[in-house]
C-alpha cells in the first residue's frame, strides 16, 4: 500500500522527497479540533432534546427515540454520499459545505418551535445531521492521515477529546437552558403549559457558531491529501477492488454500529433512569447534570488514551475499555441508588477511546480506499439510530433496566473487534515512508 501524499501549493513543483521529515501540521489540527468540539456538543445536546420533547408532545420511549432515528438516520443515508463528494472536492471544501448545511438545520428549529410540530423538529435534526455527516467523513479520516500511520489512534483520540469536551459542556447548558422549564418527570403536568421555545435560542446560537468557524475555517491554509498512486504488485490491492473487501473495515462498520449504539443509547436515557425511585429519584434538571459526567468522563479518557495509545497495542486497549463497559453496565443493572448510578456513569470513561480506535484500525491499509472506508464507518453511525430505538421499545414493555443488556451486547462485540475482527492481512501491517511534494 501507497501511503498518502501531502502536498502543498507553494511546493507543487518541486522535487518529490521521500522519507524526509514530516512538516508541523499543528495549525490545521487545531483548525480540525474546532470540528470536533462543536459537532460533540450539538450531538449531545439531543440528551436534553429527547426528555424535553418527550414530556411537551407525550410520546412514549420508543416515540421520543425518533429523534435519535432522523439524527443517527441521516449518517446511513448520507454517509456514501458525503464521501464521494470529498474524494470530488477535498477534504476542506468538505467541511467547508457541512458546516453550511448544518447551519441550515440549526436555524431550522426556530420555526420548529413557533410551530409546535414535533415532525418539523424531526426534519430539522435531519438537515442538522447531514451536515455533521459530511463533516464526520472529511474530518475524521483527515486527521488519520495528518501524520505517521503509528500514531493515527493517539492523534485521532487527542481531537477527540476535545469531541467530549463538547459534549460535556451541551447536557449542562442544555439542563439550564431547556430542562429547567420542565416539572419532575414522575409528577403529572400538562404539555401545553410547557415552554417549547426554550430551544429557540440555543439552536440560533448554534447555527450562527457553525457559520463563524466556517468562515475561520476557510481563511486557514489546510495541506492538501492527494490519494495515492498503488504501489505495483501490492499484496493487499491486487485482488480488491473495493473497500468492502477489507475484513477489519467491515468488521469496524460493525464495530463503530455497536460502540455508537450502546453509548447513544446510554446517554439518551439518562435523565429518565436517574429519575427512577430505585436509583436516585432526580428532577429533570439534576439528573440532565450528571448526564454531564458521563460525558466529562469520556473527555477524561480521551485526553488520558491519547498517551497511553502511545505505550500500548491499541485493539488491546480497545478490548479491555470493552470489557469494563460490560461490566460496569452489569453492575448498575443489578443495583440500587448510587451505586446504579456511578457505574453507569462511568460507561463513559470507557467509551472513551473507541471511536478513535475503532476508526483508524478499521480504515489501516485501505489506500486510495480511505474516502469510501470512511464513508461506509460513518453510515455505521446509524446505529445510534437504531440501537436506541429498539432500546425504547424495551424500555416500553421491561423496564429500563432490561433494556440495558442491548449496550451491553454491544460493548460485548468490541471486544472481539479488538481481539481478533481488527487483524488486517501481514501485507497491510507495513506502512512505507510518507511522500511529501
Amino acid at each position: 500500500m501507497a501511503a498518502p501524499i501531502i502536498s502543498s501549493p507553494a511546493a507543487a513543483s518541486g522535487p518529490a522527497l521521500s522519507a524526509g521529515p514530516a512538516p508541523r501540521y499543528t495549525s490545521a489540527l487545531s483548525a480540525v479540533t474546532t470540528l470536533f468540539f462543536l459537532w460533540g456538543f450539538i450531538t449531545c445536546l439531543n440528551d436534553i432534546l429527547i426528555p424535553y420533547l418527550k414530556a411537551i408532545f407525550q410520546l412514549s420511549f420508543a416515540q421520543a427515540n425518533f429523534i435519535n432515528l432522523c439524527f443517527f438516520g441521516a449518517y446511513f443515508l448520507m454517509s456514501i454520499p458525503a464521501g464521494k463528494l470529498v474524494a470530488r472536492v477535498g477534504y476542506k471544501r468538505g467541511m467547508l459545505l457541512g458546516f453550511a448545511v448544518a447551519a441550515v438545520g440549526a436555524f431550522l428549529f426556530y420555526p420548529a418551535a413557533a410551530q409546535r410540530v414535533y415532525g418539523l423538529f424531526l426534519g430539522a435534526l435531519f438537515v442538522l445531521a447531514s451536515g455533521i455527516t459530511i463533516l464526520q467523513v472529511a474530518a475524521n479520516p483527515y486527521v488519520s492521515i495528518l501524520g505517521p500511520a503509528r500514531s493515527a489512534s493517539a492523534r485521532l483520540t487527542l481531537t477527540q477529546a476535545f469531541n467530549s469536551l463538547g459534549t460535556f459542556l451541551a447536557p449542562l447548558l442544555g439542563s439550564a437552558l431547556i430542562l429547567s422549564r420542565l416539572p419532575k418527570l414522575n409528577t403529572a403536568a400538562s404539555a401545553a403549559s410547557i415552554d417549547v421555545t426554550a430551544v429557540q435560542m440555543p439552536y440560533l446560537i448554534i447555527g450562527t457558531a457553525l457559520l463563524l468557524i466556517s468562515l475561520l475555517l476557510s481563511r486557514v491554509n489546510l495541506p492538501q491529501i492527494v490519494p495515492p498512486t498503488e504501489a505495483a504488485g501490492s499484496a493487499v490491492d491486487a485482488d480488491s477492488t473495493r473497500a468492502w473487501h477489507y475484513r477489519n473495515l467491515v468488521f469496524g462498520v460493525v464495530g463503530i454500529f455497536a460502540y455508537v449504539g450502546a453509548e447513544v443509547s446510554i446517554g439518551s436515557h439518562l435523565v429518565s433512569y436517574l429519575a427512577l425511585p430505585d436509583v436516585m429519584g432526580l428532577d429533570p434538571k439534576s439528573a440532565g447534570d450528571r448526564v454531564a459526567l458521563y460525558w466529562g468522563a469520556a473527555m477524561v479518557g480521551r485526553f488520558g488514551g491519547a498517551y497511553l495509545l502511545n505505550k500500548f497495542s491499541p485493539a488491546k486497549l480497545l478490548a479491555f475499555n470493552a470489557i469494563c463497559a460490560v461490566a460496569l453496565v452489569l453492575i448498575s443493572i443489578n443495583t440500587t441508588g448510587s451505586i446504579a448510578m456511578w457505574t453507569l456513569l462511568a460507561v463513559g470513561l470507557m467509551n472513551s477511546i473507541m471511536w478513535p480506535v475503532i476508526f483508524p484500525l478499521a480504515l489501516a491499509g485501505l489506500g486510495r480506499h480511505t474516502e469510501e472506508g470512511s464513508g461506509l464507518l460513518c453510515t455505521a453511525v446509524v446505529g445510534g439510530a437504531l440501537v436506541p430505538l429498539l432500546f425504547g421499545v424495551v424500555a416500553d414493555h421491561s423496564g429500563l433496566r432490561t433494556a440495558l443488556v442491548l449496550p451491553m451486547l454491544c460493548y460485548a462485540y468490541i471486544v472481539w473487534y479488538g481481539l481478533r475482527g481488527s487483524r488486517r492481512p501481514a501485507a497491510a501491517l507495513t506502512t512505507p515512508p510518507i511522500a511529501f511534494t
